[in-house]
């Protein structure tokens, strides 16, 4: 019975008939197996906590087997290479090489100068990166090499160190490509010790942090911007670079400021230029430069990998085979790593061009390996015949190839569809790598994804469990129309873990779904008790008082009876003993004896305190949920038990799984008034145990202290 409805004594024929429809619903309540709580449980299971593994252990291990082991896991080539079947794939590797070096060429051209490169560099990062994946990747369809949203935050950043324009005049363009240069090929080495560095120490699953909705909003950004960036291109306009926060509003503004007031009409068509025939000598990267570039390398190392792995993974799926996530972040950090050391810039791999790798009958990494051959025929003899290509052509190709990023705009009305909260991180993600470039973008989108994550948590789904007829399954009852709660027991659920960002939000929902202002009730009580006590109190002191008066007027008498027995004077001696009993003593003995004294016949205090009573005596937490326990998780179920039990409801918990019983253990949560017999292996073992034992013990001498 609830607070609001339970003034006012009960109807004995209702008590009577729900009474009886307890007992029968007892008794057809029955299980065909013993009811199992945990220590049940763990005698009939042998349970033992796992034996912890030291990986460490088998990482120092020397011997010619680990050896052999760890230069296979490393160097796959070795692997699959001997096993290579040549009859069956050498012609599709072939067809497949050719047809995307025909694709790499004018890309590796054009996404230079999204770069702000000369173009040669693009070929050299469609060559040494290509060729040093085809010995350590793991993937067989990806093309790795140079790729619009790896060239366009290189761009910033080159832009942003080695700028168009100094104080409102042109510099050398000689020397400020040489520093872009410079400024590029150390990103790509610093990035390459970044990726390298963290597949080592198998830290591949930090792009789990990179939705899907997150990096579809993020690459669509950064076509977009990639798009407005080949506009001068196109249209022969000359503009001043801009880098950072709002930079593509800035570009976008002078434009249309050009073109509107008609400035700088040309008819002269800007062109490639120079292609240097031949190899560039390895260079050491500019150290100094690390400092300033860190944060832009680890941005491009997470993005890059995000890329190839999410892509790897699709085609593996797709051709039944399997891509070990840490190599190919090792794989992706050689490329990078050895590439920067030949004047490459940061690569990753291409969405188009890994489809028209998979094809055109592309079958493994050989197909890598024969376009980066193709390239290095290109930089050594050909180079010099692209010497006249407009840059507007490599900037319609860059356009072009950017199709398919822009169509994940309609995400918006698929995500509208399936799933608001991606959509919110889309439109998050897309928003501000528009307006605050791309590094900071990724970083908002990253930790907007992490906070909703941690919003989402703090507002699960909370339900009152009822039983689905004649089964042992229990559903939510608002849900479940067939689902009806057993009467006398509360299960309650929650759909998410309980932690710090969380408990409270549980134990308010709780005690709101069990109908009974618990907090009210329990002040009540409190209250009662209270004045009770102080009643009694005074009462007490009134006869002390009394008593006093009586001894005073005794003492002030000169007569006595001469007539007493003896036993007459030891009474009076036990009296006068009584009399001379502390308040203090008394009022201990009131406050001890309080309680016992308030107790109903039937041992209920808030009946014997005219409070209403909850119409259910057990309380059953399902914490199927839970994945771990923090110290705040503990200290709310602790309190949950006081609470409850203040109010005559005893609690069980119930599905728990085995390693959060063991954090259970671990933060001392079991003691003698919480053991593991109110923990049961299901929620119908839990309600079976309530069914059959309806009230707490009255007069137990344990009881929780609210934490």
């Amino acid at each position: 019975m609830g607070l609001a409805d339970a003034s006012g004594p009960r109807d004995t024929q209702a008590l009577l008939s729900a009474t009886q429809a307890m007992e029968l619903r007892r008794r057809d309540y029955h299980m065909e197996r013993p009811l199992l709580n945990q220590e049940h449980l763990e005698e009939l299971g042998r349970w033992g906590s796992a034996p912890r593994t030291r990986q460490w252990r088998t990482w120092l291990q020397c011997s010619h087997a680990r050896a052999r082991a760890l230069l296979l896991q490393h160097l796959p080539v070795l692997v699959w290479l001997p096993r290579y079947p040549v009859r069956d794939w050498l012609l599709g590797d072939l067809l497949s090489g050719l047809s995307v070096a025909i694709m790499q060429l004018p890309q590796g051209l054009a996404y230079a100068l999204l770069a702000g490169l000369p173009p040669v560099f693009g070929l050299y990062s469609s060559f040494y990166p290509v060729f040093i994946y085809f010995l350590f990747g793991t993937s067989r369809h990806i093309s790795v090499g140079t790729f619009a949203v790896m060239s366009v935050m290189v761009g910033s950043v080159t832009e942003s160190l080695a700028p168009q324009a100094l104080n409102d005049s042109m510099i050398n363009e000689t020397a400020r490509d040489a520093a872009r240069v410079q400024v590029a090929s150390t990103l790509s080495v610093l990035v390459g010790l970044f990726q390298v560095g963290l597949g080592l120490i198998h830290f591949g699953f930090v792009v789990t942090y990179l939705s899907e909705p997150l990096v579809r909003g993020y690459t669509t950004a950064a076509a977009v911007q990639v798009f407005v960036s080949q506009l001068k291109y196109v249209f022969g306009l000359h503009l001043s670079s801009h880098s950072g926060p709002l930079s593509l509003i800035y570009l976008i503004g002078a434009t249309g400021i050009s073109y509107g007031m008609g400035l700088k009409h040309r008819f002269d068509v800007d062109v490639v230029g120079n292609i240097p025939a031949g190899l560039v000598p390895p260079a050491a990267p500019n150290t100094q430069l690390f400092s300033k570039l860190v944060g832009s390398a680890f941005t491009i190392a997470v993005v890059g990998f995000a890329i190839a792995i999410s892509l790897g993974k699709i085609f593996a799926l797709r051709h039944g085979y399997r891509v070990d996530s840490n190599q190919e972040l090792v794989a992706l950090g050689l490329s990078n790593l050895i590439g920067g050391i030949f004047q490459c810039f940061p690569v990753s791999c291409s969405m188009s061009r890994s489809l028209v790798q998979e094809s055109t009958g592309g079958n493994s990494q050989v197909a890598g390996a024969i376009s980066s051959l193709f390239i290095l025929l290109i930089i050594v003899k050909l180079g010099e015949l692209f010497h006249d290509l407009p840059k507007a052509v490599l900037a319609a190709i860059i356009i072009v190839n950017l199709k398919g990023m822009l169509r994940q705009l309609s995400d918006v009305r698929s995500l509208w569809k399936a799933n608001q909260a991606d959509l919110l991180i889309w439109l998050v993600t897309f928003m501000a790598t528009i307006l605050l470039n791309l590094d900071l973008g990724l970083v908002v989108a990253v930790i907007f994804s992490l906070v909703l994550v941690v919003v989402r948590t703090q507002m699960p789904h909370y339900s009152v469990l009822g039983q689905v007829p004649d089964t042992d399954i229990y559903r939510d009852v608002a849900e479940y129309s067939e689902a009806k709660e057993v009467l006398g027991v509360k299960v309650f659920r929650s759909s998410a873990t309980v932690y710090f960002a969380n408990a409270e939000f549980y134990s308010d929902a709780l005690k709101q779904r069990c109908g009974v202002d618990v907090d009210f009730l329990i002040s009540q009580k409190k209250k009662l008790l209270k004045k009770r006590e102080q009643l009694k109190l005074k009462q007490l002191q009134k006869e002390e008082k009394l008593q006093k008066q009586a001894a005073s007027s005794k003492g002030a008498s000169v007569s006595i009876n001469v007539n007493s027995s003896l036993e007459d004077m030891r009474s009076n001696n036990v009296e006068d003993c009584k009399m001379m009993m502390s308040p203090g003593d008394k009022m201990e003995d009131a406050t001890a004896n309080g309680q016992e004294d308030s107790k109903a016949p039937d041992g209920s205090i808030l009946k014997a305190l005219g409070l209403p009573q909850p119409d259910f005596h057990s309380l059953i937490l399902d914490l199927g949920a839970l994945s771990f326990v923090d110290t705040v998780c503990l200290k709310s179920l602790k309190n949950i038990f006081h609470d409850f039990r203040e109010i005559e409801v005893e609690v069980y918990m119930a599905a728990c799984h085995s390693p959060v019983v063991s954090q259970l253990e671990a933060g001392h949560f079991f003691d003698a008034s919480i053991t593991k017999k109110h923990l049961f292996a299901s929620v119908h073992d839990a309600v079976t145990f309530a069914l059959q034992h309806p009230r707490p013990v009255p007069d137990s001498p344990v009881s929780v202290t609210r934490l």
